[in-house]
Formats: structure tokens, sequence, C-alpha cells
């Protein structure tokens, strides 16, 4: 947009730039590469861990081979030729650049859909599935299962623009989703995501705009207000409670006790994460330390053993991305805007599906799921893949949200 004041004339031009859909390719400039090889190579290490596991955080061993591969093998240009095999493009929304992927199905009467990301991932974790979701004929799959999709940045990550003052939460920009859907042309759309981007999809099935078919999530919000409320106060497990419902008690207080360092930093403090910004070795490390289990698989990638579709490379691509976009702190922004609970019951009223994988920071039980969303549509428990379910088993989200949505066609 243009710094000068507009006319009259110039106003109606002023708006329709606010709103065009610019495209975007990446060009990540050589001496930026350079610098950030420099960087790795420049680590000052600590000692070793004083355990055997990975109690005390990311171990010595893990992110040194990962600092070696990154500094020495990893194609720099991969991500970077990844994204840009995809339509991306940009548009402006309540004063914010937003970036996203847009492709649509060869086939007709696809499904509108959009994905949403979480932390510490980008649009890196969805590029597996969008061969499949678009193009299912391609990819063993009917025509009748097909979708456009997009897959948004979320403001501060990647290259969605880094919001300059409070008020990007995950409300703001679930209303920034659905002026998005809009813009593109979408009388009718269904939502999915997982982590932050479950938070935003449910929070658009609370708001349930009338394009809205329904929405799938892969970590949902379901413990009800008083589970809620005894997580909070370290109080004991409300009494009554079933096998399933105990498992998912006992999983979301080892969370809160042990396994959201990272998550309370960022929701408190983020500024103070300077070397996010300063060192790809904090950063790599920060961004592996999400919680134990992915931890796990990510540490025997780099073992030369990864699970499912979780390699270095994959790994790496999404580091990379964060790094040459400097969005590790405005990333973690989002915890501290963020008002609601992570796994509390939203509202959401419109058809809804659950997905639940056996690796994810905790199983949703169905009595649960079915009191959180009252229009359950779809729930499947499946038996691999951690909390990146689309990044891990991209095979295995792609047949869940095929079935999820089905029944909305």
């Amino acid at each position: 947009m243009a710094n000068a004041t507009p006319t009259k004339a110039g106003a109606a031009t002023a708006v329709a730039e606010d709103t065009a859909i610019r495209p975007f390719r990446i060009d990540v400039p050589e001496e930026a590469l350079v610098d950030l090889r420099r960087r790795i190579v420049a680590t000052r290490w600590p000692e070793r861990e004083t355990v055997a596991d990975q109690t005390q955080g990311v171990q010595l061993a893990t992110i040194q081979e990962l600092a070696r591969y990154w500094g020495t093998e990893y194609d720099f240009r991969r991500f970077e030729a990844r994204l840009n095999a995809l339509p991306q493009f940009i548009t402006e929304i309540d004063g914010l650049d937003i970036h996203f992927i847009h492709v649509k199905s060869p086939h007709k009467n696809a499904m509108p859909l959009i994905i949403t990301h979480g932390w510490p991932g980008s649009v890196i974790e969805m590029l597996n599935v969008v061969g499949p979701l678009t193009d299912p004929t391609s990819h063993g799959g009917d025509p009748e299962d097909a979708f456009d999709l997009v897959v948004p940045s979320i403001p501060g990550y990647g290259y969605s623009a880094k919001p300059t003052a409070t008020g990007w939460d995950p409300v703001h920009i679930a209303d920034a989703w659905i002026a998005l859907m809009r813009r593109l042309g979408y009388t009718r759309f269904v939502a999915q995501g997982g982590d932050w981007g479950a938070q935003i999809t449910d929070v658009i099935g609370a708001k349930a705009p009338p394009e809205l078919l329904g929405i799938h999530s892969n970590m949902p919000g379901t413990a009800p207000p008083d589970v809620s409320k005894a997580l909070a106060s370290g109080g004991p497990a409300p009494s009554g409670l079933s096998a399933d419902e105990s498992r998912a008690w006992e999983q979301l207080k080892f969370l809160y006790a042990k396994g959201i360092g990272y998550a309370t930093e960022m929701a408190l403090r983020p500024q103070t994460l300077y070397g996010l910004a300063d060192s790809p070795v904090a950063l790599a490390a920060w961004m592996l330390d999400h919680d134990a289990r992915s931890y796990a698989d990510i540490a025997r990638a780099f073992e030369g053993d990864p699970v499912g579709k979780l390699t270095r490379d994959e790994v790496l691509d999404n580091i990379t991305l964060t790094w040459v976009t400097n969005t590790g702190v405005s990333s973690g922004r989002l915890y501290w805007e963020n008002k609601l609970g992570f796994f509390d019951v939203k509202g959401v009223s419109v058809p809804a599906a659950v997905s639940v994988f056996p690796r994810e920071l905790y199983q949703a039980p169905r009595s649960w799921t079915e009191q959180a969303y009252p229009n359950l549509i779809y729930f499947n428990e499946v038996g691999k893949g951690n909390h990146f379910a689309a990044w891990q088993e991209p095979d295995l989200f792609t047949t869940e949200v095929r079935s999820a949505f089905r029944s909305l066609r």
C-alpha cells in the first residue's frame, strides 16, 4: 500500500490493494546461508548432560549430530525448493500480511479445506499431505475425496508478517482464517488442525460461520471443566473417572507438571529468548524439545533410524525456515497472547471429527470427546503417529481427514 494519502479515487485502489492476493516465492540470499553455516560451526558447546536419558533436555550427542549434518550435508536450498514447487500467496488481513499455500484440486466439486499448523511447526508439516489431499487419484484414493487446500502460516511464523502490536491471539487468528476463506471465494469449507492449529480450528468451530461445514482435530480440546480446574490447581483427580479418562488425566497431569516448560517460558517471557535469533543451534534445540515422545522420534532420525516420514531433512527444513525468517521469538509470542486452555472445551457446535494418535500429548477419551463436541460425526483411535501427525504419518493422516469429512460432502 502506498505511503501517500490517497485521494477519493485512490482510496478505492488502496482498499483493493489491501484485499489483493499476491503471488509469492521464496528467495533466500546466499549470504544468509553462508552466515548460517558459519554460526553452526562456531557453536560453543556446554558439557554433556549428567544423566543417561533425556530428562535434562536435548542430549548433547543428538544436537551435535544435528549440527554436523546441518552444517556439512544438509541441502540449504531444499526447503526453499519444496515450498516454491507449490502455489504460494500473500494477502493482508487486519493490517498484517498472511502467507499461505493454496492448491486447487484437479477434480470437480473438491471440498475446500483450511489446515493450520502449530508450534514448533510451520507449513512444512503439511507438505507431504498436499498431493494426496488435493489429487487423491494420483495417490491411491477416489476423486470424491478431493480437497482444495489452503495452508496458512500463523502470524509471526514463517513468511507471514510478525505482529508489531498485541492482539493476535487464537481467536483473532480464527477470524482471519474465516476472512481468508471468504476472500478466496469459498462459500463452504471445512477446517483442520493440530497443536495451535487444533485450538484455532476449535475456535472457528465455536464461531460457526455460515460457510463452515465442520472441523477435524488431531489434538482436540476435550478436558471437562472439573478436570481443567483440578489440573490448574494441582488438586486430585475428579472422582468417577473411567479407565480411559484416568489415562488422559495422568497424561495431562504429567504434561502440566513436567512437559511444557517451553510453553511456560514463552507464555510468560517470550522476549527473553534472544538466543533463538542469535544461535541456530539454540533455536534447533529449543524446537526439538517440544515433548518427550516427539523428541525421542526426532533423535532417532539423527541416529539414522527415522520413525515414519519424520526424517532429519524434514526436521531441518522446519528449523531452517524458522531461522531464515528469524521467527523463533515472534512465533513464541502466541503463547503469551493466548488466554484459552490448551485442552479445554471450546464450545464447538458444528459437526466435528476427531482422530486420536497414540503418541499425542494425551489420548482424548471418547466420553470426553462426545461431551466436548455434541455434533461428533467421526472418532477414531489410530495405531501409530505422534504429535506431528501429518508430518510423521502423512498417509494415515490423509486417510483420517478423508474419512472425517466424507459425510459432509
